[in-house]
């Protein structure tokens, strides 16, 4: 194979820990990751990140930095039984280290053959997973494990990048590539370094050596545009699709979402994610305008875990349309934005007597619980009194939306808003 036909980031693979581009949080001096090579010491570890951020290239220069043998393994082709013949044979090698692409695919029978090899010491464990460890990683394994989040690239860490390609490609060289414009190249890696190397290389591909070629915005939309599916070969449209999926389940569309879930669930997406993706829109996108919603998703999650493919497209294409053809409310999304947001500027207010709890009678000598009234004593299970601190008092973070089930939510509000006018 000619260098021309190895993609581009194989060609510009960093050899040395020193020539990663971004996650100094990590890999700067002094940085955890830079430490424990220094001292010669390599723990079991979990990378968590976006994709093209480093995670396998890390690994490896890791591994090769503590003198290792590496072993690359994907959790999309290895079951049980490729995994304990693994784990048996790295008992004639130094302690290698076993690197586990998207371990968050691991089943838990998977993921328990690789705590027991953890535990005795028989393999250094580096998994990389764009999900949350903390959801997808079983608890005994991660707390053997420590947690690193790398970071999507800055748009000066991408153009840098790019630059440090146009110096040391060959392939790049012969074509004498100069680029006028980053913005456009910038904006559709969106952090990812694969996919600005790739994008890169294709835009290459289409200019003959020994000429002046100009890159500029223009050139990069034409051709990521033209070339969509080969710039996505690595399955690097993942955020994407996801993100078209949710905000045509929000734009009530059960057709488009339909189609984008077939595309993700063809390229070989977790149906699980699917699934916890749909779980927040239910809430999102929908809330209180049809609480059911959030419930057949929550068990739309459940029977996918337990079906799995091919049976749970059906489960999941059923709980799609039900989400997109729902009535749609993001009023409690908003009202908890706000009530995080104020929680944070007003936390040293402190719990008004009334609403203490006053489980002993120091408590109740100090005024714990005076004057609380039991709204379940009154007519219609409502008494009017305050229940934010004296600080805070009027102020309002729900606000409903115009449909009919939080419409009538509002009876009470209404009420509160009477007598609080009446008292004025």
């Amino acid at each position: 194979m000619s260098e021309s036909q190895i993609p581009l980031p194989e060609r510009l693979r960093p050899r040395d820990l020193s020539e990663i581009i971004g996650q100094e949080h990590l890999l700067g001096e002094g940085a955890p990751l830079r430490q424990m090579i220094d001292q010669g010491h390599l723990p079991s570890i979990i990378f968590w990140g976006p994709p093209g951020v480093g995670k396998t290239t890390i690994a490896l220069l890791l591994a090769q930095a503590v003198d290792r043998p590496f072993i690359s393994l994907s959790a999309l082709n290895t079951g049980v039984k490729e995994l304990r013949e693994v784990i048996a044979e790295s008992g004639d090698l130094l302690t290698p280290v076993v690197f586990i692409d998207e371990i968050h695919r691991f089943n838990k029978s998977q993921q328990d053959a690789l705590l027991g090899a953890v535990e005795k010491g028989k393999i250094t464990l580096i998994g990389a997973t764009t999900e949350n460890p903390s959801f997808e990683v079983n608890s005994a394994l991660l707390s053997r494990c420590q947690v690193y989040s790398l970071n999507a690239l800055s748009n000066e860490a991408i153009e840098s990048l790019l630059n440090k390609a146009l110096q040391q490609d060959r392939f790049l060289q012969e074509r004498q590539i100069y680029i006028d414009e980053f913005d456009a190249l910038i904006q559709f890696a969106a952090g990812d370094a694969r996919k600005a190397l790739n994008l890169l290389d294709l835009i290459a591909s289409t200019f003959e050596p020994e000429q002046d070629n100009h890159v500029n915005n223009a050139l990069v939309v034409r051709v990521a545009q033209q070339n969509i599916a080969r710039y996505d070969k690595s399955g690097e449209q993942h955020y994407d699709l996801v993100s078209a999926f949710i905000k045509s389940i929000r734009g009530s569309d059960p057709d488009a979402a339909l189609y984008w879930m077939a595309r993700m669930l063809k390229g070989g997406e977790d149906p699980l994610f699917i699934a916890r993706r749909m779980l927040i829109a239910a809430s999102e996108d929908i809330g209180n305008s049809n609480p059911n919603a959030l419930l057949l998703a929550g068990e739309c999650f459940r029977s996918v875990q337990v079906i799995g493919m091919p049976e749970a497209r059906i489960i999941l294409g059923q709980c799609a349309v039900y989400l997109a053809t729902s009535a749609k409310s993001n009023s409690t999304y908003l009202a908890i934005n706000r009530a995080m947001d104020l929680a944070e500027k007003t936390a040293n207010l402190s719990v008004p007597l009334h609403l203490r709890n006053a489980p002993t009678k120091l408590m109740k000598q100090q005024g714990y619980g005076v004057d609380y009234l039991y709204p379940h004593d009154y007519p219609e299970h409502f008494v009017m009194q305050d229940y934010l601190p004296p600080e805070l008092k009027g102020t309002k973070l729900y606000e409903s939306a115009r449909n009919k089930r939080e419409v009538e939510g509002e009876r009470l509000q209404q009420r509160r808003w009477q007598q609080e006018q009446q008292q004025q």
